[in-house]
């Protein structure tokens, strides 16, 4: 590129690279979504179309972006997280977070349609901001993750109840609000079930623990590997030949990207998917 007198103003921009040999979390938010979601007529307290068009974008990004190992989604939040060795954009917060940023807000208005097919959008159109967050340990990767889960949780018990006493029980939003202040898990689920006949175990596993996006691999048996003390001690990535790292990427876009319901807080989940911290594919299942 030519010099020129202008070239000065590149000393202004200053270093946004992240910590190296650290797991990467994107999360991001929609901005203004309680104006959008009565704009269009989100159902309270869930609404599916909703939630399943937020999977669906998700799905997308993991699609472009074979780097993201694992993601998670509730309401209008995804967290997007890269393995502790990944290198894609020089591990630059800015670009990784206007990346998956741009591309999920692309496909959430792209998808639209095919979940709100009779409301259409108009300005102002659906947006959302992001963050970029570095975690050094699996622990602290895991810890973010069950956060994330158990904050679902608590939410949508919270919701539940409330709807329940403004649909079911015909209580103002303020009445519903005091009723609620300063109660527990055990006292949300009597007010469901004495008063309303709804037993919460039974609401849908996406309202009760949000939607984990991941590949699909062969699951393993419990104990046979111990990924996370192997993904601790890796300071660097392990070399690699091209062929090796072509065989991978091959892998990768064989396996399906599913979208589950599940409890991401115990060890199970993790154990019987080694592939979620070990940043190498597993074995496709053969097809039916």
């Amino acid at each position: 590129m030519a010099n020129s007198k202008f070239e000065y103003v590149k000393n202004f921009e200053q270093s946004d690279n992240l910590l190296p040999n650290t797991w990467v979390v994107v999360r991001i938010d929609g901005r203004g979504f309680t104006k959008f979601s009565t704009k269009y007529g989100f159902e309270k307290p869930n609404d599916k179309r909703a939630l399943e068009l937020m999977n669906a974008a998700a799905r997308a990004v993991m699609a472009e972006l074979p780097d993201i190992t694992i993601a998670y989604g509730v309401s209008d939040e995804y967290s997007f997280v890269f393995h502790k060795t990944c290198s894609l954009f020089e591990r630059r917060s800015s670009k990784l977070v206007s990346t998956i940023v741009s591309t999920f807000t692309a496909y959430y208005v792209h998808l639209w349609s095919t979940h709100f097919p009779e409301t259409p959008l108009s300005p102002p159109l659906p947006s959302f901001d992001g963050r970029a967050v570095c975690y050094p340990t699996v622990t602290n990767l895991r810890d973010y993750m069950s956060w994330r889960q158990v904050d679902c949780h608590i939410n949508n018990l919270y919701n539940t109840t409330f709807w329940a006493l403004i649909q079911l029980g015909g209580v103002h939003a303020t009445e519903a609000e005091n009723a609620l202040k300063g109660t527990y898990a055990a006292d949300k689920n009597e007010i469901l079930f004495s008063r309303f006949g709804i037993n919460y175990n039974n609401e849908p596993e996406m309202y009760k623990k949000g939607s984990v996006v991941f590949r699909d691999y062969e699951l393993v048996e419990p104990g046979t590997h111990d990924t996370a003390t192997e993904a601790d001690n890796l300071a660097e990535p392990v070399p690699q030949s091209k062929t090796q790292t072509e065989n991978d990427k091959k892998r990768r876009a064989k396996a399906r990207i599913v979208v589950e319901h599940l409890d991401i807080i115990k060890d199970e989940f993790w154990d019987r998917r080694p592939w979620l911290l070990s940043n190498k594919p597993g074995k496709v299942p053969k097809e039916p």
